[in-house]
């Protein structure tokens, strides 16, 4: 008896555990992006001038993982701390040099508006 309410009690676990979400697949994210690019008539989420990149870590979190798929995970955090200002609603990101070591430091730029990247360079 022990044993089967063991069981039963570990199948209503795994049940319940199973995500009850439905994939709506590559055809209907095909179908949204055509119809998102044909039709200029949808109303935006964000205002063209509204920041979607509000603040200096968000940024940062935008930036990072281009960084480190571009120059290296370990490259790049050597050049922490990283500076970051808002100009003229576009994020500029640069490395920092150790003035100990040889070389250049990255920057990029991002507009705060869309998360489009203008500009990516590591200087040497």
């Amino acid at each position: 008896m022990k044993k089967i309410i063991l069981m039963l009690f570990m199948i209503l676990q795994i049940s319940c555990n199973k995500v009850l979400h439905n994939k709506l697949g590559i055809e209907n994210a095909k179908k949204e992006l055509e119809s998102t690019l044909n039709d200029t008539t949808k109303i935006a989420i964000l205002d063209k001038n509204e920041l979607l990149i509000k603040d200096e870590n968000t940024a940062i979190k935008v930036a990072e993982p281009i960084l480190f798929e571009i120059y290296g995970k370990k490259k790049i955090e050597d050049e922490k701390p990283y500076e970051a200002y808002l100009i003229k609603n576009y994020w500029v990101i640069n490395g920092t040099i150790n003035r100990f070591s040889f070389g250049g430091a990255f920057s990029i730029i991002i507009d705060a508006r869309n998360s489009k990247i203008i500009n990516v360079t590591h200087y040497k």
